[in-house]
């Protein structure tokens, strides 16, 4: 079963398409230094901080763990949205609540393959929207779209959801990650346009 969140819209502005956002059906590929390459065998998905339990998981472990069907918009900071995208991964939530965080965890940092970070508060990453995905519109995750493994969040621009995520570090003050350290919002809320500091 797909369960659809594209009307998440309707906490944060009155139309489906944020301002200054057009629609696209493609779905364009960007990234800070290109797809990087990596061994299945090697991957490894690591959850650490200000945690109970530090966790550590290869692509058969985290393909084993409970996974939802979504169906999300995708809004880029360049200017565009792509509708209706099914994505499959694991809840965010099911990772926090495994590893046990503490009650003084205030933000998150999603850590990538390539060496990139981003960075949300806490509160913004407990929804049910937020995900590591592993599944694009049935299909596994491809590798120019982050795969095996990105992070998705529907309700900010895109470059808060890591592409070949790595790790999610849990911590107690926040740290900024690679594109917010360059100007980019913290908040990165797309009705509201808040694309650069």
């Amino acid at each position: 079963m797909v369960e659809d969140v594209t009307d998440l819209y309707r906490e944060f502005g009155e139309d489906r398409l944020p301002p200054g956002q057009r629609r696209t059906d493609r779905f364009p590929v960007l990234s800070k230094s290109g797809t990087p390459s990596y061994n299945p065998a090697d991957w490894r998905f690591e959850v650490y901080g200000a945690v109970d339990t530090r966790l550590e998981y290869d692509l058969e472990a985290f393909s084993e763990l409970p996974h939802v069907r979504q169906r999300q918009d995708f809004h880029c900071v360049t200017g565009w949205s792509r509708f209706d995208c099914e994505f499959a991964g694991v809840p965010f939530t099911e990772i926090a609540d495994r590893a046990g965080i503490g009650s003084d965890v205030e933000h998150v940092l999603f850590h990538a393959l390539d060496g990139y970070t981003t960075d949300l508060p806490l509160s913004a990453c407990l929804r049910e929207e937020v995900l590591f995905a592993d599944e694009l519109d049935g299909e596994p995750l491809p590798d120019d779209h982050g795969g095996p493994v990105r992070v998705v969040t529907p309700h900010k621009y895109a470059y808060k959801g890591a592409k070949w995520v790595t790790g999610v570090e849990f911590l107690t003050e926040p740290e900024r990650g690679y594109w917010e350290k360059r100007g980019y919002s913290r908040t990165a809320d797309p009705w509201n346009e808040e694309r650069y500091s």
